[in-house]
């Protein structure tokens, strides 16, 4: 497999990367403290990200890649120097294997040296190529590549060395006859082996040519034609970009194989020796390169995951051949041992006298050497029972006889398997012991037990072989599988654009995101902040910005307002501190990064103009836990778990039936009472227009038909609340509006403008029609803690009273009458609005509960502002993207991988896997490996999900967690228990 590049990659590269001259380095990030991504951008809305990798390649990437947590010296270094400078120049020294990248010009200019050559190297130098910094310090002979060192580029080569025919014959009389043309040439050939071997081809010689095979006064022209080509061949064909492609087998889980692709070389030009093997071709070399380099991970993953493979079915197979071993010897045992008592049984006198012999010397305690030189002196005088005798096992107590089958003779069979020998079946010699202490005929009963000992174990064997092979075969299936499924997983893994920030998906479906630093900080704003989104920060050292996606435009509800703002507080100071504190939220409008005359704001600091929203005080409460991906065909089971949960779906049909029959429209002109402040005689009115086609409609969408048919007589109580909302109260026969007013479970708010299918409801105030200062940073709030002033109370029974009892008739009646003064009173203010004075003449804006209208062409540069640059997904796609994720997957969901999640704990009260977090001692790796732990060893958890979890790699678990953690979960310290 390809790694690095050649002399021709490299000049093929320069050519496309000479259009990022012009362009401003943004950014440096470290990779591996090898590699270094420079992101560069320029105008109009370009951007390009440049990798440099020492020894190896330089390419543009559009893929993300994993970045260091903690960047070397060499990346800060560069930072510090080329960080917001130009390129100037892109050019290769001379033609070594050098890359030479200018930042700046004259004497701000700085050098970035990329040596692709040996171990590679990257050094940093000023314009004087003065050493500032270098990745690989390192003398070579004379010369020193150290800091404060003056790089040697008068070194470089400036052209290449011609091929003459006095070179090439050195080369070829120094070369073995066994080696190849190929082998002999390429070092003499400054392109690489490629283009050698494309250019031999063509000129009818193959690059395996033998050296003994060699015909100089035939190939010699031939080769040195091949190089002269070389040049003009470079120059004069087109670019392109191919990737070379090998073809393989893996095994399956069938016990069959399996094509697939693996990525072995890319190029600029199509050689011909690739003209039968599978080719990716490209627009360009660059991306080649990219998508080379970008598969080379996956592709570790799948030879990886081919080994395992391997692996496994080679136990499989070991388990299949030591079984029929144990057969095979089990078999043999049982012939020999009843060979054995044959044996014994036709020479029984020979036998006994031999036991006789050697029992008698033993009991004239005769040594055991002077024994063995019995023996030998009477086979050597003829004796037929010693000459049988050939061995003494005195040590075991037996003796070794070499037996013979007396009528052998009267077999005239020539088959093997009746030749003497222990390897034939039925052998006519054998080699047998003979226990002192037994007889002749119980010797031969001995191994008549030996051989129907070993026949049941031979039966036993055949018996417990199929309980055997299934076990290993279901273990194969099994390996086979999740290696399958963790490859698939890591495959099909895709990096969503906002986890690079801190996020979460609220309980009603919205995408908050949150900065890491003042630099993302800064890009959260300026970049994927738009009209319509929520801005959310408390007022502590540290405290990120916290944006709430809000791609419908409509208004967010205030639970994911108090989710958002619990988010804002733990990621501040506060976590560490453990001190409960309260946020605050804007639109989108008030956050600017414009400052007040004669001051300036730092990065990730923005003014805001107007009146701030403070929320609830926030505990110190998140939950980690994972969500999944799902499948398209499993997206529709989950759409609705997040959603806005209003208790107005419970309301009967006939009810709304009651208010909203025949009308398509009703306004409601409420005449306020006077509170005791209000001594100045003025009558406070309220407009309110309420669209109730949709409070009917989104009732008799109800799906609980018994519910809707259980309460016929439920009437309906409005009352204006504070904010200028409106409060439905669904009350059923019998039951009082004191009781009502205590029942606050029955109580539905709607909103200004609430959300999709929400009741459309909208309050204009007259209050509201004055403007209110803007240049302060905060406003006082009306009331305390939200609550409404004294006075409102008595407005809002007022209400109820005046439209509890009413006929149907009677109310049609005077809804209609209202209907008509109030479209008056709508056209008297819209001509009312068109004279009032510019935003920008005063610097006062209204603040209203409607959305802000979409930045214009003069706020460009601005917070909010929509990126041309960032292909961030449109309206329905975020959406679709966020209802694929859940956090309660269900055993029918085909699930793609997972996603560890860190959120308020509330909002992940329904999650399958989710433990709590609280400010603790505990480091944030060790905490969420304990959580996974718990998570596999639950007995709820499917082996898929298992896969799932497994696959997720350590460094993402973490790196979401505020600080030092607490976890809480039931059963949690027998996890901890177990992992001791």
């Amino acid at each position: 497999m390809k790694t690095r590049f050649t002399t021709l990659d490299l000049m093929a590269e320069l050519d496309e990367l000479k259009a990022l001259i012009g362009l401003r380095v943004q950014q440096v990030y470290d990779m591996d403290h090898k590699s270094y991504l420079l992101r560069l951008h320029g105008q109009p809305d370009m951007k390009q990200v440049i990798l440099l990798e020492s020894g190896s390649r330089i390419h543009t990437t559009a893929f993300e890649w994993p970045k260091s947590a903690a960047p070397s010296a060499f990346a800060m270094k560069l930072r510090k120097h080329i960080n917001n400078k130009r390129l100037e120049s892109i050019h290769q020294l001379g033609v070594d294997r050098v890359i030479d990248l200018q930042f700046g010009m004259q004497e701000a200019a700085y050098h970035v040296i990329l040596e692709m050559y040996d171990r590679g190297n990257l050094v940093l130098t000023d314009y004087q190529y003065h050493i500032l910094n270098i990745l690989r310090p390192r003398v070579q002979g004379e010369e020193k590549f150290l800091v404060r060192q003056t790089y040697p580029v008068e070194l470089a080569r400036q052209a290449f060395e011609p091929l003459t025919l006095e070179r090439w014959q050195v080369a070829r009389a120094s070369a073995k006859p066994a080696e190849t043309l190929k082998r002999v040439a390429n070092p003499l050939f400054e392109f690489g082996p490629a283009l050698l071997e494309h250019l031999l081809l063509g000129a009818g010689l193959t690059g395996t040519l033998k050296m003994r095979d060699w015909r100089p006064e035939e190939h010699d022209p031939i080769v040195l034609g091949v190089f002269e080509r070389a040049n003009a061949f470079v120059a004069d064909q087109p670019k392109r970009g191919y990737i070379v492609q090998k073809r393989d087998l893996r095994p399956r889980a069938d016990g069959g194989e399996e094509e697939f692709l693996t990525y072995v070389d890319f190029h600029p030009y199509a050689f011909r020796q690739f003209e039968d093997q599978p080719v990716i071709s490209f627009d360009s070399f660059d991306r080649a390169v990219d998508e080379f380099y970008s598969k080379m991970e996956s592709q570790k993953i799948e030879m990886k995951a081919i080994n395992l493979e391997k692996q496994a079915m080679k136990k499989l197979e070991n388990v299949q051949k030591d079984h029929d071993m144990r057969l095979e010897k089990l078999e043999q045992e049982q012939v020999f041992d009843r060979r054995k008592a044959e044996l014994i049984e036709l020479n029984e006198p020979l036998v006994d006298n031999a036991l006789m012999v050697i029992r008698s010397a033993l009991a004239n305690q005769i040594d055991w050497p002077e024994i063995q030189e019995l023996v030998k002196e009477a086979t050597d005088n003829g004796d037929p029972v010693a000459s049988k005798i050939k061995s003494l096992k005195l040590e075991t107590n037996h003796f070794s006889m070499l037996l013979t089958d007396p009528f052998a003779y009267l077999d005239d069979s020539d088959d093997d398997d009746t030749k003497s020998g222990e390897g034939s079946l039925n052998p006519k010699e054998l080699l047998i012991d003979i226990d002192i202490d037994l007889s002749a005929q119980a010797n031969a009963r001995k191994y008549y037990i030996q051989k129907k000992s070993a026949a049941h174990k031979q039966q036993k064997t055949l018996q417990s072989h199929e309980v055997a092979m299934k076990s290993a075969e279901r273990k194969t299936k099994q390996t086979l599988k999740e290696v399958a499924a963790i490859t698939n997983i890591n495959k099909a893994r895709k990096v969503f654009w906002f986890e690079k920030f801190f996020w979460f998906i609220s309980s009603e479906n919205y995408l908050v995101i949150a900065g890491r630093d003042m630099q993302q900080n800064e890009l959260i704003v300026k970049r994927y902040m738009r009209p319509g989104d929520v801005y959310v920060h408390a007022d502590l050292h540290g405290a990120s910005s916290v944006v709430i996606k809000n791609p419908t435009g409509q208004p967010v509800p205030p639970k994911t307002l108090n989710e958002a703002g619990q988010m804002a507080s733990c990621y501040s100071a506060a976590w560490e501190n453990k001190v409960v504190t309260s946020a605050w939220w804007v639109e989108s409008s008030q956050v600017s990064k414009t400052a007040p005359s004669g001051e300036y704001l730092t990065a990730g600091s923005f003014m805001i103009r107007g009146k701030k929203n403070f929320l609830p005080p926030s505990f110190l409460v998140l939950g980690f836990g994972f969500m999944f991906k799902l499948e398209e065909d499993s997206i529709e089971r989950h759409k609705d778990e997040r959603k806005i949960r209003v208790q107005d779906e419970l309301l009967p049909a006939s009810a709304a039936e009651e208010v909203t029959d025949g009308l398509a429209e009703v306004e409601i002109n409420v005449e306020e009472g006077k509170s005791s402040e209000e001594e100045d005689g003025a009558e406070d009115k309220k407009d309110v227009e309420i669209k109730l086609e949709d409070v009917k409609e989104a009732n008799t969408e109800t799906d609980d038909d018994d519910e809707v048919s259980a309460f016929p007589d439920t009437a309906i109580d409005i009352k204006l609340s504070h904010g200028g909302d409106i409060e439905v109260k669904a009350r059923g026969p019998g039951e009082s509006k004191e009781e009502d007013e205590v029942a606050e479970s029955q109580q539905v708010i709607f909103s200004a403008a609430p959300r999709r299918k929400q009741k459309k409801v909208k309050a204009n105030q007259k209050s509201q029609a004055k403007p209110q200062e803007t240049d302060q940073e905060t406003t006082e709030e009306s009331g305390k803690n939200g609550q409404p002033k004294r006075g409102k109370k008595g407005k809002m029974k007022k209400l109820k009273e005046k439209y509890k009892d009413q006929e149907d008739e009677e109310r049609e009646l005077k809804m209609k009458i209202l209907q008509g003064s109030q479209r008056e009173r709508k056209k008297d203010k819209k001509n009312n609005a068109s004279n009032k004075k510019p935003v920008g003449e005063d610097k006062k804006i209204p603040v209203t509960k409607s959305r802000p209208p979409k930045s214009n062409a003069d706020n460009q540069g601005q917070p909010g502002e929509p990126d041309a640059d960032e292909d961030l997904p449109n309206v329905n796609a975020e959406l679709d993207m966020l209802d694929s994720l859940t956090g309660i997957p269900v055993a029918e969901d085909e699930l793609l991988f997972a996603v560890p999640v860190v959120a308020p704990y509330n909002t992940m009260a329904n999650y399958k896997f989710k433990v709590k977090i609280t400010p603790g001692t505990g480091k944030r790796g060790k905490a969420t490996k304990t959580a996974l732990m718990m998570f596999l060893g639950d007995r709820g958890t499917s082996q898929r999900d298992k896969d799932l979890l497994k696959s997720v790699k350590d460094q993402d678990l973490a790196r979401n967690l505020p600080g030092k953690v607490k976890l809480s979960a039931p059963h949690l310290q027998k996890v901890k228990a177990k992992k001791k």
